[in-house]
């Protein structure tokens, strides 16, 4: 397996910066986010992060394919369409994209809607170069669609395609109470891309917040309540797994969102040195 990180959370500093950066921090690759650091300059970052060694495993568009307004949904289609044609040409082999959910049709209507357009986006390219992984956060409100194993069920029965599947983060699923373990075996073969980040539960709130409260913290690997070293021999060993783990840093303690530039990076070198024992080991 090889570490990325995901560029989001550099989102302020320029695009040669964050790659100089992680080529000397010790990456192996950089999973790109589009809105900060891809936009308008569509292959200047991926250019240069080849031209200093690094791969591309991924770009990631955040946005919610499907918004209630219909402007607004054909926007961030669009935008989806876009990038994907630009990775198919970049020979960028991932797209993320996030599934949303329409707050004004039912359940049933939400998965028809994603999963024809997913077929669509699917279908420009099949050779097997190309894939569109879904991240599994639930969202702001929690109800994304198609981001937990029943939810991933109703989506992967009305795909057509072998190419979508799922950029797997436990961090989110470990709030909700899903035991990643056994959800990874179950769609195991729906798995493209790991992402590196970790979830701190505080179960003494729960009492104070409820579950719908803040009980939980989004932290860098080894700050969480996953065993990063037993995970990815897991993923290894039973999964087959053998691609990225991108670190995504939402960690406040190092910084996240917008603190100290320096102290972000930090975090996201903890991250890795994490994630490296837990691989060699």
């Amino acid at each position: 397996m090889k570490v990325a990180f995901y560029t989001s959370a550099l989102g302020d500093q320029p695009v040669h910066e964050v790659v100089q950066w992680a080529k000397q921090a010790g990456f192996d690759g950089i999973e790109i986010d589009v809105n900060r650091h891809l936009s308008g300059s569509s292959g200047t970052i991926i250019e240069l992060a080849r031209s200093v060694e690094l791969d591309v495993p991924s770009i990631t568009l955040f946005g919610n394919l499907l918004h209630s307004d219909q402007a607004e949904r054909e926007k961030i289609r669009s935008q989806a369409r876009a990038v994907a044609k630009e990775a198919i040409n970049a020979g960028v082999p991932t797209l993320v994209l996030f599934p949303g959910r329409n707050e004004r049709a039912d359940e049933a209507t939400n998965y028809e809607d994603i999963a024809s357009f997913l077929n669509e986006l699917a279908s420009l390219s099949n050779d097997g170069n190309f894939r569109i992984a879904l991240e599994n956060w639930p969202g702001m409100h929690k109800d994304f669609v198609a981001t937990t194993p029943s939810g991933w069920e109703k989506l992967f029965s009305k795909i057509e395609y072998p190419n979508v599947g799922i950029e797997f983060d436990p961090s989110h699923l470990l709030w909700q109470g899903i035991d990643p373990y056994q959800a990874a075996v179950e769609f195991r073969d729906r798995i493209f891309l790991l992402h590196g980040k970790d979830t701190k539960l505080f179960p003494e709130r729960v009492q104070s917040v409820g579950y719908c409260g803040n009980w939980w913290e989004y932290r860098l690997p080894g700050r969480g309540e996953l065993d990063w070293k037993q995970f990815l021999t897991f993923a290894r060993d039973k999964l087959g797994f053998d691609g990225y783990v991108s670190i995504e840093h939402e960690d406040r303690e190092y910084a996240w969102p917008n603190g100290d530039v320096e102290t972000r990076k930090k975090g996201f070198v903890y991250g890795l040195s994490q994630l490296r024992q837990a691989l060699a080991g």
